[in-house]
């Protein structure tokens, strides 16, 4: 069957697996493979020889999906947590599982005792690191890892609207990106980062700081740091489904390159553009497409070694997909949407509780349920809200004047009972004309 022959990897296996070629090939040697990866030197040569004898599968681990052969019985785990709570209740994990081996006989290890108490939401002691800083080398390849980040500046000098520039340098050879963009938020963001990978391919990793458009801001609970789960902002998502490795910096100086590329521009190109007239952001990112490649030429460096570690992107994945914001939004009774202050009516007829909403690079959306695309429209006419800054003016009551045709009263002949009231006040035959 055709089925079985389709595996089954994720992205960071194909770029385990690209990396493997590379050295297959003999583009790179397998130090530098292992040290691109990740991985010792030992395991990228049984990587190799797997890779050699049973293809492409030979990247996924033999473990996956099987339970781990040093699991703990539950027994111990109880009987340790009792202790600690009991005992130990101001150790930290490391002294504590010294001393329940020590005294108890119970031998366990420091991270797995950690692990236990956050799953039970046991306080320990805990001890920061101290922060160890050195001088960081170019990395050797072509590709291998990008600096990334944006300057909100007055690019135009007053002639166009202030702007971002969303600059990229690649950190072996200093060759530069860039496109200006109205600001520095996770559209302008995924659209350069897609317009680096259309021009040279997918990179192996990318150096960015913690701005929430790259790093989000949501605290783990403590089923995510059990599971060894971070929550992704909107850019660091997309661009971790194409197999690139995220890096994050803690201080600016850490990402010298880009600041002093962004020094640089702030000089040179801001002149350029003056010489040339250029007063808009889409005048601007036609000038930096031919400025650029000149720039590198001149002030760009060699690598350390020969290579190009930028993978091509393939034919099957779809960008527009992939680079672009996901929502997920209720879908409710009469089939609407809300998002962003606006409503949506969505044409097709689905059982659903959830839809994702997806915003292009482009302006465009999209609304999807299981993969595929619905159809809606937007809803323009809504009734107008209350002012509530005007204050609420009870409605008055209409009394009619004494001579209003309905104070007029008549006896019926045809219901004689009324003929007593005929006699009585003007009062009585008004009340009764109200009663009837």
């Amino acid at each position: 069957m055709a089925g079985k022959d389709i595996i089954g990897m994720t992205q960071g296996e194909l770029t385990r697996l690209h990396i493997v070629r590379k050295a297959l090939d003999k583009s790179i040697t397998q130090a530098e493979a292992a040290d691109i990866i990740g991985r010792c030197l030992r395991q990228v040569r049984r990587i190799v020889r797997r890779v050699k004898r049973e293809g492409d599968s030979g990247v996924i681990h033999k473990s996956r999906g099987k339970p781990s052969n040093r699991t703990l019985p539950g027994r111990i785990k109880h009987r340790a947590l009792k202790l600690y709570k009991e005992k130990y209740n101001d150790f930290g994990p490391t002294l504590a599982s010294e001393k329940l081996f020590e005294i108890d006989k119970i031998k366990i290890d420091d991270e797995t005792l950690r692990l236990w108490l956050i799953e039970e939401n046991i306080p320990y002691k805990q001890r920061k690191k101290r922060p160890h800083r050195q001088r960081r080398q170019r990395k050797d390849h072509f590709g291998e890892m990008l600096q990334i980040d944006g300057l909100e500046h007055d690019w135009f000098e007053g002639r166009g609207p202030e702007c971002v520039f969303m600059g990229y340098i690649d950190d072996a050879t200093g060759n530069p990106f860039g496109r200006f963009s109205p600001y520095e938020g996770t559209l302008p963001a995924m659209d350069s980062f897609k317009h680096y990978v259309e021009e040279y391919g997918i990179p192996a990793s990318i150096y960015l700081d913690k701005h929430s458009t790259y790093k989000s801001t949501k605290k783990q609970s403590i089923d995510d740091q059990l599971n060894n789960q971070e929550h992704l902002s909107q850019f660091a998502r997309a661009v971790t489904e194409l197999g690139v490795n995220i890096i994050y910096a803690d201080s600016p100086q850490a990402k010298g390159r880009i600041e002093r590329l962004f020094n640089t521009f702030q000089d040179r190109v801001i002149k350029e553009m003056r010489l040339k007239g250029i007063s808009s952001i889409a005048e601007g990112n036609r000038f930096l497409k031919r400025y650029l490649p000149v720039y590198a030429r001149r002030f760009g460096v060699k690598p350390a070694k020969k290579g190009n570690l930028h993978r091509p992107l393939p034919k099957d994945i779809d960008l527009n997909k992939i680079l672009c914001k996901k929502t997920e939004r209720t879908l409710r009774n009469d089939f609407t949407v809300a998002h962003d202050k606006k409503l949506y009516q969505i044409e097709n007829n689905i059982r659903a509780k959830k839809v994702i909403l997806e915003e292009r690079t482009d302006g465009s959306m999209l609304i999807r349920h299981k993969g595929a695309i619905l159809k809606f429209k937007e809803i323009t006419t809504r009734p107008e809200k209350i002012d509530q800054s005007k204050p609420y003016l009870p409605r008055q009551v209409y009394i009619p004047p004494a001579d209003h045709p309905w104070r007029r009263f008549k006896i019926n002949p045809q219901y004689p009972q009324y003929e007593q009231k005929e006699k009585g006040s003007q009062k009585e035959k008004e009340l009764l004309l109200i009663g009837t």
